[in-house]
């Protein structure tokens, strides 16, 4: 297993993990018709610009490959959220492996580059928004030292409505 910058390239491997692992982890968790509805080819283009346009290492993304391809990637950005400062608490906007990587220690590795990138970039603290219902990742998470910091949100941007939590830990 390697992990290593993404580049343009890897568009199209990353928009197929992305689609693969919200089916397998948000089944039952968001309607079946959107989950169905995914589509890698549709997602490619925003990967593309998103892959394009990062100032690494204060954002962008990272690639875990295991077997010569992509089994999951994980992105970095300054915080998005408006009661943070985004030049000193970064946020950990993906991270998604295949099903089939789950329970390999793939996961933690990527989480730990991610957030060594983070810290070399001069971050104080980092946050996360994860499906409030999604015992797996919440797990994952805690496991890694996160915790809930109590700030919730309604997301109604697909057309249903999900509440996220925000998680935060320490980059010191």
């Amino acid at each position: 297993m390697r992990i290593r910058k993404a580049t343009q390239a890897d568009a199209w491997a990353i928009a197929e993990v992305h689609v693969r692992s919200w089916r397998a982890a948000y089944r039952g968790l968001v309607p079946q018709a959107h989950l169905d509805g995914l589509d890698a080819a549709a997602r490619r283009p925003a990967w593309e610009r998103w892959l394009a346009g990062t100032a690494w290492p204060r954002e962008g993304t990272l690639v875990a490959e295991a077997g010569g391809r992509v089994v999951g990637f994980a992105s970095v950005l300054p915080s998005r959220d408006d009661d943070e400062d985004g030049a000193s608490v970064a946020e950990v906007a993906t991270i998604y492996l295949t099903p089939e990587s789950w329970g390999r220690g793939i996961g933690r590795a990527l989480m730990d580059a991610a957030l060594a990138a983070l810290t070399g970039a001069g971050y104080q603290e980092a946050v996360l928004w994860v499906l409030d219902s999604n015992v797996r990742a919440r797990r994952f998470y805690e496991a890694a030292g996160w915790h809930d910091d109590g700030v919730a949100k309604d997301d109604g941007s697909r057309g249903f409505t999900i509440t996220e939590v925000r998680y935060r830990r320490s980059l010191a």
